[in-house]
């Protein structure tokens, strides 16, 4: 199973357009700050760890290297402002259905931004808006041992690995997350509300 998430064991696996733009670094601050404010819709930062990743209400988000998934997707969605913030509902849906393809898992939405298993968080959304573009960060625990996660977190996390009984594939998974909020970005764009599928 390939443990890395660089350029050329992820782009090959990629079937939508998210991810023609595709950003890599192994250690960096936060992938928030990897995309530029040039960069298309659908460019993608992602990482192996992050130093300074955060989540809603400025709460850290840590996990050793190579144990999750941190992607960044940039958005430039031709909506009115007062709907942004729908966005990380459509994302949080879109994730949880990629858990489900990916692991047979099934996961719940806890509003507005966490992703649940059995009521413990194994992912996150954190969208940030500034003129005209979101940025879409996406954490969510993969492969993390028990001693990985942390003790003082909010909401008690999991990883996928412990719930499942066995590693994750990290490049299936992020390929499923971006094809799968792709999809449903297009169709809250389009409709106003996300879709299944």
């Amino acid at each position: 199973m390939a443990d890395s998430l660089a350029p050329n064991a992820v782009q090959p696996r990629l079937t939508g357009r998210f991810g023609t733009v595709y950003r890599y670094e192994e250690v960096t601050p936060s992938t928030q700050r990897l995309l530029q404010p040039d960069d298309p819709e659908g460019a993608v930062a992602v990482a192996e760890e992050q130093t300074e990743g955060r989540g809603r209400l400025g709460r850290r988000w840590h996990a050793p290297a190579r144990t999750s998934v941190l992607v960044s997707v940039l958005l430039r969605p031709a909506v009115e402002s007062p709907r942004l913030p729908e966005l990380s509902l459509v994302a949080g849906g879109a994730v949880a259905e990629a858990i489900a393809e990916v692991t047979g898992v099934d996961p719940a939405i806890k509003f507005p931004n966490d992703v649940l298993l059995g009521g413990k968080k194994v992912a996150g959304i954190l969208a940030e808006s500034s003129e005209g573009r979101v940025v879409l960060g996406i954490g969510v625990n993969a492969n993390q041992t028990e001693a990985d996660l942390p003790r003082d977190a909010q909401t008690e996390p999991t990883s996928l690995r412990l719930e499942v009984g066995g590693p994750v594939d990290r490049v299936a998974l992020l390929a499923a997350i971006l094809l799968r909020v792709e999809r449903a970005y297009d169709a809250w764009v389009a409709t106003g509300t996300s879709t299944s599928g």
